[in-house]
């Protein structure tokens, strides 16, 4: 009789152990799959690649990312004698420069050791204007929740009686010296379902931040409640930000009394404001009085005639099929709108009032371009952007503009990470199983041979687009090896706008997945490779992706690279912070939701006897984020089935490939060898 579990039905699951993230049995059986791993990759030639992939990392002539807080630029740094980095300053003047003058504030490493935490960097938020004090954003590991703690920028300490919070989602809004305006899920009934924070708080220095007043709360089922503030004009309104779900919320003005006003826009909107106007994207379509406005249509309405009920929008954008607005933003008195015109970066100035548009001028029209304001606070803009140019192997450069249009200058230039000469760059189609065609951009030497080692990646979810960036990982462990990448815009992403998201959303989200499944087919039929030399890798719901390919794409794979996954779509919604991508994938306590679900939840779909790929899976023990009991499970339960799946999960990383560099490193190079040897590019 055959004794091995299985799992007949929806909810009935022998693994249920392994949500245990620090169970006793769960982390033996962590371990014992670690040293299983280790043993059959760890040896000299993986040892070289995390060497040799850290050295990039942490190469000197990377690009030092800045933010201006008042007259400094502030930069988080990490390298071989700082693996858990140092935050510095410098001045403009000193960052043109080839070798800046950096101020040190604060050394992570010192900090850890002293205090014999494992602290990893989360960010920091200043004092506006004076720039003086911080709140320093120290995270456990990796992991979300940070602990709090207010420092000093003049004595480089933190301060006696300052403020401080323990470990916990929160965040915070300087509202004064004395006074933050705090939302946190730390507490008792201060979290909603899915572990965000349910209330937002005003905290007065030297009070109990668990006792301070609550301004605003939403309902537990929600997904959060975040605070912000406005200074435009010097008139300080303070907006308490609601999301009921992932692409749907709403925005209250009000003061340190609470909120007052409701904007009165669509709850799936986006929207932003300055100079007097308000500039809204509704994500459905919106009819105000007798004319409907199409999903991703920019408009544009007189703030406080909206305010009071009047609503007379002025089309400044609209979209079309393979033209989709990305993003926008306020930046000293003009809007800045990010679009992708056929994938192609394109920036618009527009000015209030008579919206004339300007393109940013001499920015590259290949590649991917980012702009974003250098300053930290909206209202101490003078107008200065920063553009990032780059390409898969184009390092990156950092270029300086203004919302007067005039030529960027070029700050700084990344070096090398790795070598890139003899490759090409090249953008294809495929057609995927309903006919609609998906982009790829493959990257790899000039002439295929028809047998190339590929790494295919992509995202397809949440309505992020997956642009070819340049990347230090996929450049050392493959390219430079001779290998070929391949960069998927599948459906569920952002790439075209919301409706390409909807195409791969909720009952659509398998059409994400035949998506990357025809990208690989084509690759085969354009003569590029062969199935077995194909390598796909995906994390977070890209792991949900290469899960699926497992199950419903074996034949097209050599080997799977299936990292900080979702896996168990039945359970989701129970672990972490799963319930707040309901909007996303579904809800599977719902019969009609459940119906559409269970064809891409692998976890049940996996069968035995399947012609399945060898496969990866890899999580880390502080996401708390996606639950590692997704790939835990998904690798017990293929392991149960007979199938030699690997499994590896190191104990820190968060929801990433790790903490620092050298974790970073060694993640990528196990699994980078893993891909390699399973398609036989390298011997095992």
């Amino acid at each position: 009789m055959d004794q091995r579990p299985t799992i007949e039905a929806p909810d009935d699951d022998p693994f249920l152990w392994l949500e245990e993230i620090e169970g006793e049995r769960a982390l033996a059986w962590v371990a014992a799959q670690n040293e299983q791993v280790l043993e059959r990759l760890a040896d000299d030639r993986v040892a070289a690649d995390r060497d040799g992939l850290k050295a990039a990392l942490d190469r000197p002539g990377k690009l030092p990312h800045v933010t201006r807080r008042g007259a400094h630029l502030y930069n988080f740094w990490q390298d071989a004698a700082h693996p858990r980095g140092l935050w510095r300053r410098t001045t403009m003047a000193g960052f043109r420069q080839d070798q800046p003058d950096w101020e040190v504030l604060l050394d992570l490493d010192a900090l850890a050791a002293a205090e014999g935490e494992d602290w990893v960097w989360a960010g920091a938020t200043t004092l506006h204007r004076a720039h003086d004090r911080a709140i320093l954003r120290l995270s456990r590991g990796g992991g979300d929740a940070v602990v709090l703690r207010e420092f000093d920028l003049h004595a480089l300490a933190f301060p006696e009686g300052g403020f401080a919070l323990a470990e916990g989602k929160s965040s915070i809004v300087w509202l004064d010296r004395d006074t933050l305006l705090l939302s946190t899920a730390l507490g008792e009934g201060n979290a909603t379902s899915a572990g965000y924070p349910r209330r937002i708080r005003l905290w007065r220095r030297g009070t109990d931040p668990m006792a301070a007043q609550v301004l605003f709360e939403t309902a537990f089922e929600s997904m959060g409640a975040w605070g912000n503030v406005d200074r435009e004009g010097g008139q300080e309104v303070l907006l308490f930000m609601e999301k009921t779900g992932f692409f749907d919320g709403t925005i209250f003005l009000g003061d340190r009394g609470g909120p007052q006003h409701r904007i009165p826009l669509p709850t799936d909107a986006t929207y932003a404001w300055q100079a007097g106007h308000v500039v809204v994207k509704p994500r459905t379509p919106w009819t105000v009085g007798a004319e409907t406005f199409a999903p991703d249509t920019l408009l544009a309405l007189p703030f406080d005639a909206m305010m009071a009920g009047t609503l007379a929008p002025r089309v400044l954008f609209t979209p079309e099929p393979r033209r989709a607005l990305q993003g926008f933003f306020w930046c000293h008195g003009k809007l800045v709108l990010a679009i992708l015109d056929n994938l192609a970066p394109v920036y618009q100035l527009l000015t209030p009032g008579s919206w004339d548009v300007a393109e940013v001028p001499g920015l590259p029209q290949i590649g991917v371009v980012d702009l974003w304001p250098l300053d930290a606070e909206l209202e101490e803009s003078d107008g200065t952007l920063l553009a990032m140019a780059q390409d898969p192997v184009t390092p990156p450069q950092l270029l300086l503009t203004s919302t007067a249009p005039a030529a960027p200058a070029l700050l700084k230039a990344s070096s090398p990470s790795f070598d890139a000469d003899g490759l090409t760059v090249s953008r294809h189609e495929a057609v995927s199983a309903d006919g609609e065609r998906i982009p790829y951009v493959q990257i790899g030497p000039k002439d295929d041979t028809g047998q190339a080692p590929v790494h295919l990646s992509a995202y397809g979810g949440f309505q992020v687009s997956r642009l070819p960036y340049y990347s230090a990982g996929v450049g050392r462990l493959w390219l430079q090896k001779g290998g070929t990448a391949v960069i998927g815009q599948i459906r569920g992403g952002g790439e075209f706008g919301t409706a390409w998201h909807e195409a791969g959303r909720l009952a659509a989200k398998a059409c994400s997945h035949d998506d990357f499944a025809a990208i690989a087919a084509d690759l085969v039929t354009r003569g590029v490779t062969v199935p077995q030399r194909i390598a796909a890798e995906g994390g977070s719901n890209g792991g949900l992706l290469i899960a699926n390919m497992l199950t419903r794409y074996p034949e097209r794979f050599g080997a799977l690279f299936c990292t900080i996954p979702l896996i168990d779509m039945r359970r989701y919604t129970r672990l972490l912070a799963g319930a707040s991508w309901i909007a996303e994938y579904g809800d599977p306590d719902k019969p009609e939701d459940w119906a559409f679900m269970q064809h891409f939840s692998a976890y049940h779909a996996a069968k035995r006897g399947q012609p399945y790929p060898p496969i990866l899976l890899a999580t880390t023990r502080r996401d708390d984020r996606v639950h590692p009991g997704h790939a835990r499970k998904m690798a017990a339960k293929l392991q149960a089935m007979g199938y030699p799946a690997a499994f590896y999960e190191p104990e820190a990383g968060g929801h990433g490939y790790g903490k620092d560099n050298a974790e970073v490193a060694s993640f990528s190079a196990l699994g980078a060898a893993f891909l390699r040897r399973a398609i036989g590019w390298e011997t095992a």
